[in-house]
């Protein structure tokens, strides 16, 4: 619980800026719709499990978050900002390796889940500054789990890139709970 709260506090330190959101600008419809339905849900923000479980575009994350025990963490005050796969991400994955990391390994599980967390509230205008001021290299971003992220701007939308170099964009930003922010992404990154 330590690494994630360091690794929060580490990443969140290095995000967003920029008063525009070129992500939701760009954004498809059915992301920003879902935003929208999102923040207000969220109108009494409760915790980020409660706001993923208010969501039924979260349920596979919320069931990973569950089987590897992350949940009370994840309730606690944070503040924390969250990398959100869909179930349409979690899609990408072989629903054979989803099964085994869901019930078999869930330590590993809880890894790939902790790589998508930031310690603190680290929203999309401080982020997209950040990604400003770091230039073409990109933003690195340190994870709850002691693992980076490359954030860059590619077309209009933040792009994080894992320790894999997989890709990940983000589809709706700026979703609110009481103890930190929500980031939408369209795949789940992984940390090697």
């Amino acid at each position: 619980m330590n690494k994630l709260t360091i690794a929060l506090a580490s990443a969140a330190s290095l995000a967003i800026a920029a008063c525009s959101d070129p992500v939701e600008e760009t954004a498809p419809a059915e992301d920003t719709a879902m935003a929208d339905q999102m923040a207000n849900d969220t109108a009494t923000a409760g915790t980020i499990v409660e706001v993923a479980q208010g969501n039924p575009d979260f349920s596979t994350l919320v069931s990973a978050v569950t089987a590897a025990n992350l949940g009370e963490t994840l309730s606690g005050d944070g503040p924390y900002t969250v990398f959100a796969p869909t179930n349409d991400a979690f899609g990408k994955i072989p629903e054979a390796t989803l099964t085994e990391l869901t019930t078999n390994d869930t330590e590993t599980l809880g890894s790939i889940l902790t790589y998508h967390v930031v310690q603190g509230n680290v929203d999309a205008a401080t982020l997209t500054k950040a990604i400003e001021d770091a230039g073409e290299a990109g933003y690195t971003i340190t994870t709850v789990n002691g693992g980076t992220l490359t954030a860059k701007v590619v077309d209009g939308n933040v792009v994080l890139t894992d320790a894999a170099g997989g890709t990940s964009t983000v589809t709706a930003t700026d979703v609110a709970a009481s103890n930190g922010v929500i980031h939408v992404i369209d795949t789940v990154l992984m940390p090697q």
